[in-house]
C-alpha cells in the first residue's frame, strides 16, 4: 500500500474507539465531536472494505478485523509518540528503546546475567525489560521469550532450546539416594511441581515416572509453584525433589547447592521460543536483539546430548550429556 493513502486521522479515531469501545468516550479523549470519530471510523471501514466494529445498543464490539488491527495501530502510535518525545527531550537522535518481555525464571537465571553483553555490542539500543509468566507478546512488548509447547502462531517463533528435565535436590537429600533405584527415591521424598497451563499439577512427574518404567508411582503429592525458580528455592532449603531444566540452574549446580542424583534427562515437551511480530522483523533494534539472542543459544542446541530424546509417549529418558552452557 502506498503510504500517501494511509488515513492517519481515521486510524487515530479507530484506535481511540477501540480502546474505549465507545464513540463518545473516544471523542472526549481526542477532544473532538462524537460525530467526527464515527465518521472517521466509517471512512476507514470503507477504505478497508470490512467492518471494524459491531454497533450494538449502547456498546461497540471489535470485529475480528478490528481485533487484528487495533494492537498494530496502538503500537505504531506509541512508537511515534516515544520517538518524538525522546527527540524533544534530548535534542538529538535518541537511543532506540526495545521493550522485551521474559518469563520470570528465564529472566533471573539466564537473561539478566548476559544482557550486559548485548549492551556492550549494541550501545545504541536501550533495553526495557519486564518479567511475566511468558505468555507472549502484548500491545507494548517488541519481542518476548515464551515458554510453550510447539505450536502454530501469528507471531514469528524462533526456538532457543527445548526443555529437558532432571531431578535436582539438596546435597543432603541426594546423599540418601540409590543411583540404581530412582523409583524408591521418588516414593520417599516430597515432590515439587511447577504449574503448567492446561496440564495436571503432576504432569511433569508423570512423564518422568513413565520414562523410568514406573507409571504406577504416586506422583500426585507435594507442593505446587508457578515458576521453576520457586521450585528450586524450596529444594535449596533442604526438602523435596525438583524436576527442572538444569540449564536454568547451572550456577547452583556448579556451586554444589543442587545435586542431580540420577544421570537421566526427560523431554518435557515444552520449549523457550523468541516471539516477534512479523511486521517488526525489519526493525533494526528488533533484528539486532533477535539475531544476538538466537546466536547465544545456538551453542547449546549444537552441543546437546548425542542421543536424541524421544517424545513424551515413547520413553523419553537418556543419559545426561555434557554440562549445559549459555
Amino acid at each position: 500500500m502506498d503510504r500517501k493513502w494511509l488515513p492517519l486521522n481515521a486510524l487515530r479515531a479507530f484506535e481511540a474507539a477501540g480502546k474505549h469501545l465507545s464513540f463518545t468516550a473516544a471523542a472526549n479523549s481526542l477532544t473532538v465531536a462524537q460525530s467526527a470519530v464515527s465518521r472517521h471510523v466509517i471512512v476507514l471501514e470503507n477504505f478497508l472494505g470490512v467492518p471494524l466494529f459491531e454497533r450494538r445498543p449502547q456498546q461497540l464490539v471489535l470485529t475480528e478485523a478490528g481485533q487484528h488491527l487495533l494492537p498494530v495501530v496502538s503500537k505504531s502510535f506509541d512508537r511515534i509518540d516515544q520517538a518524538l518525545s525522546d527527540i524533544i527531550k534530548e535534542g538529538r537522535s535518541p537511543r532506540r528503546a526495545l521493550k522485551v518481555s521474559l518469563p520470570a525464571t528465564f529472566a533471573h537465571q539466564l537473561a539478566v546475567p548476559i544482557l550486559k553483553d548485548f549492551r556492550a555490542e549494541h550501545p545504541g539500543v536501550t533495553l526495557d525489560i519486564e518479567s511475566d509468566m511468558g505468555h507472549g507478546l502484548d500491545n507494548e512488548a517488541d519481542v518476548a521469550v515464551v515458554f510453550t509447547e510447539p505450536s502454530v502462531s501469528d507471531t514469528v517463533l524462533d526456538l532457543l532450546w527445548m526443555e529437558r528435565l532432571s531431578i535436582l535436590c539438596h546435597p543432603s537429600v541426594a546423599a540418601k539416594a540409590d543411583p540404581s533405584d530412582p523409583a524408591s527415591f521418588i516414593e520417599t521424598n516430597d515432590l515439587l511441581h511447577m504449574k503448567l497451563d492446561n496440564r495436571s499439577r503432576h504432569h511433569q512427574w508423570d512423564l518422568f515416572a513413565r520414562g523410568i518404567g514406573r507409571p504406577d508411582l504416586d506422583v500426585d503429592r507435594g507442593l505446587v509453584f508457578d515458576t521453576s525458580r520457586l521450585v528450586v528455592q524450596y529444594a535449596l532449603s533442604g526438602e523435596g525433589l525438583a524436576l527442572v531444566d538444569p540449564m536454568l540452574f547451572k550456577a547452583e549446580i556448579e556451586a554444589g547447592q543442587l545435586v542431580n542424583p540420577f544421570d537421566v534427562v526427560v523431554d518435557g515437551g515444552y520449549g523457550y521460543y523468541l516471539s516477534t511480530h512479523p511486521e517488526d522483523l525489519n526493525d533494526e533494534a528488533v533484528a539486532l536483539f533477535r539475531s544476538w539472542l538466537i546466536n547465544r543459544f545456538a551453542a547449546h542446541l549444537a552441543d546437546g546430548p548425542t542421543s536424541r530424546l524421544k517424545g513424551p509417549v515413547e520413553g523419553m529418558v537418556t543419559k545426561a550429556g555434557s554440562p549445559f552452557r549459555v
